[in-house]
């Protein structure tokens, strides 16, 4: 059990009661002891900023109404644990078992963030290491590390192009 490694996986339930699922669930992990086997529930949101009679207010909208995010080791036990907490209504995936979401949909459904080092920033030069524009060599001209993009310029039949990648497709050019 201890050898298998934590994966996400996604619990539909039931509209509105994705807080309230996450927090009984967080409970009955600590009240079962079970901390080992179910490491993180997440409910993904982001800061949207709304306007309503000409007042500007920042609101929490929910990513993916409706799901909860499980960061847990698939056993009969802890299938068991999430089915069974009130308001949800079961995972996603065959209903035999469940199917884990693979690291790149963790990262681009931004239930997770990879760490990149980046050793450039806006105006230095960077060779593309990765993609179908590997060896190209261009000029940062926008750089987001929350969101894991970076816009280079790039040389292509004589004429300026941008591209946008994601951080680790690009590295300094050393000089």
């Amino acid at each position: 059990m201890a050898d298998q490694e934590a994966k996400w996986y996604v619990v539909h339930t039931y509209s509105g009661y994705e807080n309230k699922v996450a927090s009984n669930l967080i409970t009955t992990v600590e009240n079962r002891n079970l901390q080992d086997l179910i490491k993180e529930v997440k409910v993904p949101t982001e800061i949207v900023t709304e306007i309503k009679d000409d007042k500007e207010k920042q609101v929490e909208h929910k990513l993916y109404p409706g799901y909860v995010f499980v960061k847990m080791v698939y056993t009969d036990e802890t299938w068991y644990v999430v089915r069974n907490i009130r308001g949800c209504t079961g995972f996603v995936g065959p209903s035999s078992k469940p199917v884990p979401l693979t690291d790149e949909e963790v990262y681009r459904m931004g239930v997770e963030s990879r760490s990149v080092d980046i050793s450039y920033e806006v105006g230095d030069s960077v060779r593309i290491i990765d993609g179908p524009l590997e060896d190209f060599v261009g000029t940062v001209e926008e750089l987001d590390a929350e969101k894991n993009y970076v816009r280079v310029i790039v040389s292509m039949f004589g004429r300026e192009t941008p591209v946008e990648l994601e951080l680790n497709q690009a590295e300094a050019v050393e000089e």
